[in-house]
């Protein structure tokens, strides 16, 4: 099954490397993903997101607000 990534931020450093650590975290699990990121502010918001940047993974919001570890990144993509 192909998992959904998207990386919710306006392209700050901390969203640059949160995509970097979710595709490194993807390979790493040997799935099969698309990552997106999302760098328009209403679409942010559209996922209830205030704080960037946002983990969302298959439509679901895992994190916002903060940079988590690759291990953290891991157990939410899994």
């Amino acid at each position: 099954m192909k998992r959904e990534i998207k990386i919710l931020g306006t392209g700050c450093a901390k969203c640059i490397k949160l995509a970097a650590l979710a595709k490194q975290a993807a390979i790493e699990l040997g799935i099969e993903y698309e990552l997106e990121k999302v760098s328009d502010i209403n679409d942010i918001i559209s996922y209830g997101v205030m704080l960037t940047p946002a983990l969302v993974v298959d439509g679901e919001v895992k994190i916002a607000g903060s940079l988590p570890s690759i291990d953290q990144i891991i157990d939410y993509i899994k």
